[in-house]
């Protein structure tokens, strides 16, 4: 048994929370399986609006693993946000037009961090404003407020301006093993077997015998 991955609401009785996989396609954004933004405060379905700066002509791409949970107030800024830098003045002169778009930078003049992505089981809290290109690894937990400029490691616990690392998880043989069981790409049987492992225990000999039973 599993909630239904395919319905924008899974629980109609909480129209705040949807699976974003299931909005319309959008160009160069990838979401997995289960991932959902929570919004107490504008229609969850409005997920899009927090993309901000994404530009098709820039093709970065927004990729967003399976059962990530972000809070409502995330803000993904993308590569489009960037202004030329190595000049005297970082104004944006060209797009004023008047005469002033003879300075228009072409792609290579601009900084360009490449794509931002979002490992599998991350939990993004409120108003967290994620960086242009950075990587945040799988199991990672964003305390809210936070502003990522900088990649995460995998289990790791990060808060701040600009964040910065506040612990790990657990420790690195548990996360080696997280890392190599990748519960998220198992599918809904095995998941609703594991249901209370996966919530309650991380010891070494679990995480064995769950790899032995993949």
């Amino acid at each position: 048994m599993a909630p239904d991955k395919t319905k924008l609401f899974p629980n109609e009785n909480i129209r705040t929370v949807c699976y974003i996989q299931n909005l319309p396609p959008r160009p160069n954004v990838d979401i997995g399986d289960y991932t959902y933004y929570s919004d107490n405060s504008n229609p969850p379905e409005q997920f899009y609006d927090r993309i901000q700066h994404h530009y098709d002509f820039l093709g970065d791409r927004l990729v967003i693993g399976k059962f990530c949970a972000i809070a409502e107030g995330v803000t993904f800024i993308m590569n489009g946000a960037n202004h030329r830098m190595e000049g005297m003045t970082t104004y944006p002169f060209n797009i004023f037009g008047g005469g002033w778009e003879r300075v228009t930078p072409t792609l290579d003049q601009l900084p360009f961090k490449g794509d931002t992505v979002l490992g599998n089981d991350v939990w993004i809290g409120q108003n967290v404003t994620i960086m242009p290109g950075v990587t945040i690894g799988d199991g990672a937990i964003v305390a809210s407020n936070a502003t990522v400029t900088r990649d995460i490691e995998p289990y790791s616990i990060v808060g701040g301006n600009p964040a910065k690392p506040i612990k790990k998880r657990f420790d690195d043989d548990i996360i080696a093993l997280l890392l190599e069981l990748k519960w998220w790409d198992q599918d809904e049987v095995w998941l609703d077997a594991h249901l209370e492992e996966l919530v309650s225990t991380y010891d070494p000999q679990t995480l064995r015998e769950l790899l032995k039973n993949k």
